[in-house]
């Protein structure tokens, strides 16, 4: 997931929540069976799906486990950071095996999610490239040993 530029709160009318939670139940869901339930055409519905992706209000992709798809290692690595988070955050962003970026508040700064190759990609991964990061003093890794439950499916407000 890429860094999210700072932007206004985007209003969503009831017809685009539901529209939202079809798509959570069922990312290939057809505009035309979302349209029956929420009540507009397949083009509208296809309109309304464009800008909520344009807007970054949601993303359509599939979702893997990328421990079933060759990847040995996944884990999620806890940053403790001297002086201002942003920077070290940006930092993160911009490397390829990470997949998820949060500024934390708790025992660590930041926590980043990483897929790796091998023990020896993580360990390069954290080493070489992590660790080197200005600002970071510290990481502990947390290794993910199964996948027991992962779901974008929490509704909308």
């Amino acid at each position: 997931m890429t860094q999210k530029p700072e932007r206004a709160r985007v209003h969503l009318d009831e017809v685009s929540k539901a529209i939202i939670e079809q798509l959570q139940q069922d990312g290939r869901r057809s505009y035309a069976s979302i349209g029956k339930v929420v009540g507009l055409s397949e083009a509208a519905v296809r309109q309304r799906v464009q800008r909520l992706v344009d807007s970054g209000v949601m993303q359509v992709v599939a979702v893997t486990d990328p421990l079933e798809l060759g990847f040995a290692r996944q884990a999620m690595v806890g940053i403790k950071v001297a002086g201002p988070l942003e920077p070290v955050a940006d930092a993160l962003v911009g490397i390829r095996e990470i997949d998820y970026v949060v500024i934390t508040a708790g025992s660590y700064d930041l926590l980043a999610e990483v897929v790796c190759e091998s023990d020896e990609h993580l360990l390069e991964l954290i080493s070489s490239r992590m660790r080197t990061i200005p600002g970071v003093v510290a990481t502990e890794t947390f290794m993910y040993l199964q996948l027991r439950k992962q779901t974008y499916s929490w509704g909308v407000r």
